[in-house]
């Protein structure tokens, strides 16, 4: 059982109060609005990879507010329709490759991996985000939630779902997000955030509780916070304030769709309380936490496995998201 945080017992009734700004639905309201009408502007060419009845492309879109987003993209040969996933990658990854992909597309599921903005994959981040951060991405803007890294990446996710809603022969309707870490995170925001998701499993999720991460995560970007708080103690209320409009568990109440999260239990970068806190807030009638108990950050194989089987599941049971576009 867990010895980097709560026992099991206290985990199952950890439940924490939302900190999160008061307009905070009138911050993403107003930032969605803004990312759903800026133009697409996809750019794709083939990739260079023959994989049997699926066609690879790589795509650029417009990443919000600036920068060009490159993602991957593994299509059915064949009219369609068919569902599509989206796939977001790991702190300071990039998004998988085509081979790592072929699973789901190979069973008649469109799938686009996002690199995220300025991270090691192929995606620019030309914004302005001010001074005095660290390295790593946790605290670039994070003076500003207008100029926040988070606010831009979840920006981006949420058009990512538009790039692919948009492709031939994908089914708008049959739209999944899945990642690890920072990919589990982001695909629980863009759940909160976008209305076109049907289902979303998210494995060991980052961008939850950032509060608790922060005070007890024992590696990882959590600490890039506990750093900047350390050089500028002063700057302590805007931090939390700009963190307030990104962390999941303050958008949590808004996730409606159903939804599969893993948590391991020796997991010293994404603590489990940070997770059993951002599910419990989950809206979602219909929600599993699978428990690891012997994991770190890390996942079996048979994880992998699950994951896939119930994408397919999911999406051939031909899941209605609750509306087009996105949630204010």
């Amino acid at each position: 059982m867990p010895g980097i945080d709560m026992g099991l017992e206290e985990l199952e009734r950890y439940a924490p109060a939302a900190w999160a700004p008061a307009d905070l639905g009138e911050y993403w309201s107003r930032t969605l609005r803004s990312a759903l009408d800026q133009p697409l502007e996809v750019e794709e060419r083939p990739y260079p990879l023959a994989l049997s009845g699926v066609e690879c492309r790589s795509l650029t879109f417009a990443g919000y507010e600036g920068g060009r987003i490159a993602a991957r993209e593994l299509r059915p040969a064949g009219p369609g329709p068919y569902p599509g996933v989206v796939v977001f990658h790991g702190y300071s990854g990039s998004s998988p490759s085509p081979l790592e992909l072929y699973p789901l597309a190979a069973q008649g599921v469109a799938v686009l991996a996002m690199d995220c903005r300025g991270q090691n994959g192929e995606s620019g981040d030309d914004l302005a985000r001010g001074s005095g951060h660290l390295a790593g991405w946790m605290t670039q803007g994070i003076r500003d939630p207008e100029r926040y890294y988070y606010r831009h990446v979840y920006s981006d996710a949420v058009r990512a779902v538009e790039v692919l809603a948009a492709r031939p022969g994908v089914d708008p309707a049959r739209l999944a997000v899945t990642g690890v870490s920072q990919g589990g995170g982001l695909s629980l925001a863009v759940a909160a955030l976008s209305g076109r998701i049907c289902f979303a499993w998210a494995d060991i999720p980052f961008l939850c509780d950032i509060r608790r991460g922060v005070e007890v995560a024992q590696d990882g970007p959590y600490l890039e916070i506990a750093e900047f708080l350390r050089r500028w103690p002063r700057l302590e209320p805007q931090v939390w304030r700009t963190l307030g409009y990104v962390d999941v568990l303050g958008l949590a109440d808004r996730i409606t769709c159903p939804v599969v999260v893993t948590v391991a239990l020796w997991d010293d970068i994404c603590p489990p309380s940070t997770v059993f806190g951002a599910f419990r807030r989950i809206s979602s009638e219909e929600k599993e936490l699978r428990r690891l108990p012997y994991h770190g950050h890390d996942l079996p194989e048979e994880v992998a496995e699950q994951r896939l089987v119930t994408l397919l599941s999911r999406l051939a049971a031909g899941g209605t998201a609750p509306r087009a576009g996105a949630q204010g």
